[in-house]
């Protein structure tokens, strides 16, 4: 199957993709209630709505994962009816699909997976795959787009942070040639720079006349990028126009139904306490095994009773392996030490007897590390505290405890699902992750550790999980809150404190944490000073 030729009149004036009262069913459940859609040549063309607003049915329709016949209304692509019974039809007629869940193969190389199922051959009847030319045409490609510093072409997948795996999904996507490039939420875990980049080729990219799709709940990005928005909200489409012609406010009305006139809830500023904190980090050297260098040099800090401390820094600062170290999942330590409260943690620390003490993490990889997708949200909520089920004279579950306690923590979080036993994955993503945050907060925890919480979340869950943040530190219990979005940073924290290069840059009060002041800090190729600021000293 190809694409249809277009003559020079239709080109510039048919949408290259339409959808016309589009209506899809799973079961019971109405995912599509009636959506118009269209997608004109060279336009980039933002969707927005909150998770389970049909964002994600929509565009398998358009990508052919749910195929002609399974939903009813109609489909044109190229102004014909799509037939499309798989994602290769949609593939031939050049549409391509990135996913925000991540679909490469972790044992492979860069390179093996942006020439996957296209390797290129040599040899009798091209029985062998050419890996120098593969190497060679992969550097090449990387260099094309402008990433030749940020990926190795040699380097396996499994060893990448979530954001340069995103870079390799999309590029994976572009040397495809596709005239339909859809991306779902696709800087959700990038950095400001790669964000920056990242944009910047989009834009050439319709430059040379590619259809673009554009999910975000990032609303500066869209507006940015947008030439057209439409919200979709309870499987229908309720807004579309073009971008300059609307405004954030009027987008987040119609994807919630509701004005949202304070996103971040108020909160008193934390006073730094004379008692003793509940968490103190002692000049923290970490590699990743005993073979490697230091990953993370002399990194100190505390976290009080009642306070949220905000950890800024770029795409490979550190952040996440600092968390996962806390908890006892990550690295060697070289020198320093942890303390919960007046007791040092002990190390080697494993993840149980982390949890056990006190201190629980919320990983920014809820599908890896947070959920077992096909089990229950009742099941996946009781995991980590299976412990606190069972009666000390009979190692069986309390079943009724189990329920009562389930149930409750479903409720105060908001999470909307058909009940205790659906499973997980049919959840939309914001509810998947307040199964995470549930999971941690039955552990009883005094440190909450969340490495970015909202990481393709929308507007209205991001409100919720921003709420719960403000009751976790108003009840006295510690929050370390990694996040790649500044906003969400300065509207959260008590102090941030900024990694860059595996070193500490720097320590800001909430009043000194301007966003220019911690890019600054961030991008600086300075070590940390000597005396660098305590928890009781200022950043001048």
């Amino acid at each position: 199957m190809s694409a249809p030729a277009l003559t020079p009149n239709a080109a510039a004036t048919a949408p290259v993709l339409q959808l016309r009262g589009v209506r899809k069913r799973f079961g019971g459940i109405v995912a599509l209630a009636g959506v118009d859609f269209s997608l004109q040549p060279g336009e980039i063309h933002a969707l927005c709505g909150e998770n389970g607003a049909g964002k994600s049915t929509l565009i398998k329709i358009l990508g052919g994962v749910h195929p002609t016949g399974s939903f009813d209304g109609e489909y044109l692509a190229f102004g014909q009816p799509a037939r499309l019974q798989s994602v290769r039809d949609a593939t031939q007629l050049g549409i391509a699909v990135i996913y925000q869940e991540l679909v490469l193969c972790e044992g492979l190389t860069v390179a093996q997976n942006l020439f996957l199922g296209r390797e290129p051959t040599h040899g009798p009847l091209g029985l062998f795959v050419d890996h120098a030319r593969m190497r060679s045409e992969a550097r090449e490609l990387l260099g094309r787009f402008g990433l030749q510093n940020e990926l190795d072409i040699d380097q396996p997948i499994s060893t990448l942070g979530v954001g340069q795996k995103q870079l390799v999904e999309i590029v994976r996507a572009l040397h495809q040639q596709s005239r339909v490039l859809i991306l779902d939420e696709p800087t959700a875990a990038l950095s400001t720079r790669e964000i920056t980049t990242l944009l910047a080729l989009l834009r050439g990219l319709q430059a040379r006349g590619v259809a673009l799709v554009y999910i975000s709940h990032k609303l500066d990005e869209v507006f940015a990028l947008a030439d057209r928005i439409t919200v979709l909200r309870d499987g229908r489409s309720v807004m579309s126009a073009p971008a300059h012609e609307t405004d954030a406010a009027s987008v987040i009305r119609h994807m919630v139904g509701r004005t949202l006139t304070e996103l971040y809830p108020a909160r008193p500023l934390t006073q730094a306490s004379t008692e003793t904190p509940l968490l103190q980090v002692q000049s923290l050297s970490l590699a990743a095994d005993k073979k490697s260098p230091l990953r993370l040099r002399d990194i100190s800090f505390q976290l009080h009773a009642g306070e949220v401390l905000g950890i800024f820094g770029l795409m490979g600062a550190g952040r996440s392996e600092l968390l996962l170290h806390l908890l006892g999942a990550w690295g060697e330590r070289r020198q320093g030490q942890v303390l919960l409260g007046a007791q040092p943690l002990p190390w080697p620390l494993t993840p149980q007897e982390a949890i056990r003490r006190g201190l629980v993490l919320v990983s920014e990889e809820r599908r890896r590390y947070g959920l077992l997708m096909d089990s229950s949200v009742g099941e996946n909520l009781s995991l980590s505290s299976l412990s606190s089920l069972t009666r000390p004279w009979l190692p069986l579950l309390n079943e009724e405890l189990e329920q009562a306690r389930n149930t409750a923590i479903s409720h105060k979080l908001r999470i909307k699902a058909s009940g205790l036993q659906q499973p997980v994955r049919g959840l939309s993503g914001g509810n998947q992750q307040k199964v995470v945050l549930g999971k941690a907060l039955l552990c009883q925890p005094q440190v909450v550790l969340l490495d970015e919480p909202t990481r393709g979340v929308d507007v209205g869950a991001k409100r919720e999980i921003y709420e719960h943040i403000s009751q976790l530190s108003a009840a006295g219990l510690g929050v370390i809150l990694v996040s790649s979005e500044l906003p969400e940073l300065l509207g959260l924290s008590d102090r941030v404190l900024v990694l860059g290069g595996g070193q500490a840059r720097g320590l800001f009060t909430r009043e000194q944490a301007q966003p220019e002041v911690l890019l600054a800090a961030a991008l600086s190729q300075k070590p940390a000073a000597a005396g660098a600021p305590t928890v009781t000293q200022e950043v001048r």
